[in-house]
């Protein structure tokens, strides 16, 4: 199998326990849970069976050992980690509002997890990646971009292949001069997967449709929408498909995206028809956020199957 390679943030999440805004009185909190959208992404693809490693660092706390712990037991190389002795772990608050949007604390910049360390670990695995998944959350520094692009350039350069997950906002692209690396990091992108307005976020277009073709006019080979309860969509030079949502009770739906994420690209390593993939990777966001914790939710492809089964029937 090809073996995968993420580079971003390891976290620990604290969850309040009322919904309400923000963090301003004395309340109840559950956590930590071991977080960070690359390393959702990779305990998901590991717990498929796919050979994933993270570049990343943690604090010498307990909150970078929980993380360690449930990585290391659910098959993720962690040799890439290195563990900082001169700070924390990073961490992020989480409180859900009455409509169901939410307010963070992090502390990232800060920690452990806002500074690269590029050992002789991390050289092998970029070194001997064939897949390369950037997270645009991880791309909070000029210094976390430019480790994204060299490695995508050197995966790229092999013959391997990169896929892209953009969670960028509008104002992140103008307060800053990332909007010029974001292009090169198009132009060096296979596996294009957008949430909802992203998907003309990083393009010239006004419609998904100019957004599409125009993604795929400079080189992408796929893009998969994500909508969330409104499904997601394939798209490639040789036509689109479509998957809805399976409807279940939503507990936390924190880490879905990643977990949809790393189940469309496992599976599109591993060459099943995008009909499939889809249908895997709406199951897996699915089951995601019926668990409280963002790695909560991971789940195996038998559970993945089984999950189908009961709510859709067999798969073909």
């Amino acid at each position: 199998m090809k073996k995968v390679v993420v580079i971003g943030e390891i976290l620990v999440e604290i969850m309040a326990d009322t919904t309400g805004d923000g963090f301003r009185d004395v309340q109840p909190l559950t956590g930590p849970f071991p977080s960070g959208a690359p390393a959702i992404f990779a305990d998901q693809a590991a717990r498929l069976g796919q050979p994933v490693s993270i570049v990343s660092a943690v604090g010498d706390d307990d909150f970078g050992q929980i993380n360690l712990d449930r990585l290391r037991s659910d098959g993720v190389d962690i040799s890439g980690v290195f563990i900082d002795k001169a700070r924390p772990t990073g961490s992020a608050f989480v409180r859900y509002r009455k409509n169901g949007d939410r307010d963070f604390v992090f502390n990232i910049r800060h920690s452990a997890a806002g500074h690269l360390h590029e050992t002789a670990a991390v050289k092998a695995l970029i070194g001997n990646a064939d897949h390369l998944h950037i997270m645009g959350s991880s791309l909070s520094s000029p210094e976390f971009v430019e480790a994204n692009l060299k490695a995508a350039e050197s995966v790229r350069g092999r013959g391997g292949t990169i896929s892209f997950d953009p969670n960028l906002r509008r104002e992140i692209l103008a307060a800053s001069d990332i909007a010029g690396a974001m292009s090169r990091m198009v132009a060096l992108t296979d596996l294009y997967l957008p949430s909802g307005d992203e998907l003309t976020l990083l393009t010239d277009a006004d419609t998904a449709d100019a957004a599409i073709a125009e993604l795929l006019g400079r080189g992408v080979r796929a893009i998969v929408h994500k909508r969330g309860a409104a499904g997601a969509s394939y798209h490639d030079r040789h036509g689109s498909v479509s998957a809805d949502a399976f409807a279940v009770t939503e507990t936390d739906p924190t880490g879905a995206g990643d977990c949809f994420g790393a189940t469309f690209t496992v599976l599109w390593l591993r060459g099943l028809p995008a009909s499939d993939a889809l249908r895997f990777a709406a199951a897996s966001g699915a089951l995601a956020v019926t668990k409280r914790g963002p790695m909560e939710g991971t789940a195996t492809l038998d559970k993945l199957q089984d999950f189908i089964r009961t709510t859709e029937g067999p798969i073909a």
